[in-house]
């Protein structure tokens, strides 16, 4: 019956992907705000899964000793958040979410070559910059270079994407994600996931091409694996007439650093192909969108993206980068 719902879901959506391989399984969240300051009011926001044209969410529970818990939206990005809250009286702080995910290996790659035309309003936050994530200035300039003599809106995209898979690298010693700080990145292209990924998205929002990050974490291959670090950030671009296409050069890039393989390695080439147009299905899509004001509001300035819990104890930020200190663990269970 769910996979039923999944096709109907894909159906209504119009989506014209191939779909290969499926993955499914179980997600546990939990966490545990006990050993925190005591006699502060404590508040926990985390990423809400929702199901969309490539993954189907369901049996969703989340229980706790919580004084409140309620599913909200951010008002700019519509992006579901759940909320718990406990007294500045309360003993212990727990919560656990969990829910099923299905998720479907994406492949969109049948792109119309021709240009239809793009409803800017429409895709105006799509176009926009994010106080990380500049479209201006030097991103502006070395877009106009990357792009030169590409008319195409896939064109453009393309050649953005070859750019970003020849010029960045993994740097392993980057915390978490990575900022995702595009001038930085700039000067010395080297990080994790978001922050290849944020390059990519300012250089096509830069030139013209709507894109965002996509907010996520890994899937699991077995039974009970800790897939609390397993954060990751892919990106995807709009192309008019035809819809959101995926990109992942920060997995091409991952890839030559782990396999020790140099740009003209044939296996990086094959690489490039199965990233451009397609993402595995080991990974579950948790939110999008940079400078969130949470829903209800955290306090101080906005939070730079939500792919982690972030969390607030007497209304300082727990560092989300350090489960152990914030004391929360997801698990997979197949």
């Amino acid at each position: 019956m769910k996979r039923l719902v999944f096709l109907l879901l894909i159906l209504l959506l119009g989506v014209s992907s191939a779909w290969g391989k499926t993955v499914s399984g179980e997600v546990v969240m939990t966490f545990d705000l006990s050993g925190q300051q005591s006699g502060r009011e404590a508040r926990l926001w985390i990423p809400y899964p929702i199901s969309d044209a490539n993954q189907l969410i369901s049996d969703i529970h989340w229980e706790g000793n919580y004084s409140e818990a309620a599913v909200y939206t951010d008002r700019e990005n519509s992006i579901p958040i759940l909320y718990a809250r406990w007294a500045a009286d309360a003993d212990s702080r727990r919560l656990t979410l969990r829910f099923k995910a299905e998720r479907r290996e994406q492949l969109r790659r049948d792109i119309p070559r021709a240009d239809v035309p793009l409803d800017r309003a429409a895709f105006s936050r799509y176009l926009g910059a994010t106080s990380m994530g500049p479209i201006d200035g030097p991103v502006k300039a070395l877009t106009d270079q990357i792009v030169a003599g590409k008319k195409t809106n896939l064109e453009k995209a393309r050649a953005i994407y070859d750019w970003t898979v020849d010029n960045t690298f993994r740097d392993p010693n980057t915390r978490g994600c990575g900022l995702g700080n595009v001038p930085r990145l700039l000067d010395r292209p080297g990080g994790k996931c978001a922050d290849i990924s944020s390059i990519y998205v300012a250089l096509a929002r830069s030139a013209g091409i709507p894109a965002r990050e996509i907010l996520g974490i890994r899937l699991g291959k077995k039974d009970g694996q800790d897939i609390t670090g397993w954060q990751h950030c892919w990106a995807e671009f709009y192309q008019p007439g035809y819809g959101w296409v995926p990109v992942d050069p920060a997995d091409v890039r991952k890839a030559m650093l782990k396999q020790n393989l140099k740009l003209d390695d044939p296996q990086v080439a094959k690489l490039r192909e199965d990233f451009w147009g397609g993402v595995d299905a080991y990974r579950v899509r948790l939110s999008e969108g940079r400078d969130i004001e949470l829903n209800p509001p955290q306090q101080g300035p906005a939070v730079n993206y939500l792919m982690y819990p972030f969390a607030q104890v007497g209304g300082k930020t727990l560092d989300w980068l350090d489960p152990k200190t914030f004391s929360y663990q997801i698990t997979y269970r197949q």
